[in-house]
């Protein structure tokens, strides 16, 4: 009996050293992250254009672009358009969205045919610093073509426009700017 205590207790401070290992390995990944780690950003509304574009549309590609920023982990914060917490913010980036160009979609069409009734959306997305400099420029595509409602649409545009920004490099912010 005391063999197997001692071996049980041997085994748990071996996991336990592993899991600090472990744990202090993923502190270290994240303090080396990507610079856009040390930027935070805010979503402005969503501009029309000269496309007309139901309120639908752009209440859903703003509330999606939101969540799937979120979901990259690529930013500090994540804010919302009007926030007065953004005002006395330090490495603040902006999103603008402007939609290009909007087709509007039937699910019915595409429940009977598979070649009509896409949905699709087109939008220009510019990530901006405070002051204006353009850091990232973006045309995103976002499209329901066989199943799916017509607001899909509007998920997989908010998807592809955060894995552009995850998969671009951001500059570090300056030194005198830096938290």
């Amino acid at each position: 009996m005391k063999s197997n205590k001692k071996i049980s207790l041997t085994a748990i401070m071996a996991i336990s050293l592993i899991m600090q290992a472990t744990l202090s390995t993923r502190v270290f990944a994240e303090d080396s992250r990507s610079a856009a780690a040390q930027w935070r950003v805010q979503v402005k509304n969503v501009d029309p254009g000269d496309v007309n574009i139901e309120p639908a549309f752009r209440i859903a590609i703003y509330e999606n672009l939101l969540d799937e920023l979120i979901k990259t982990k690529e930013f500090k914060q994540v804010l919302r358009d009007g926030d007065r917490t953004a005002e006395g913010l330090q490495n603040l980036l902006i999103l603008k969205s402007t939609v290009e160009n909007y087709t509007p979609g039937s699910e019915t069409r595409r429940a009977v045919t598979t070649v009509a009734g896409a949905t699709k959306l087109r939008v220009r997305s510019q990530l901006c610093t405070r002051e204006g400099q353009v850091v990232l420029e973006r045309v995103s595509t976002g499209n329901v073509r066989f199943f799916g409602g017509n607001l899909r649409a509007t998920h997989n545009l908010a998807r592809n426009v955060a894995d552009a920004i995850k998969q671009s490099t951001l500059p570090d912010p300056t030194p005198s700017v830096r938290q």
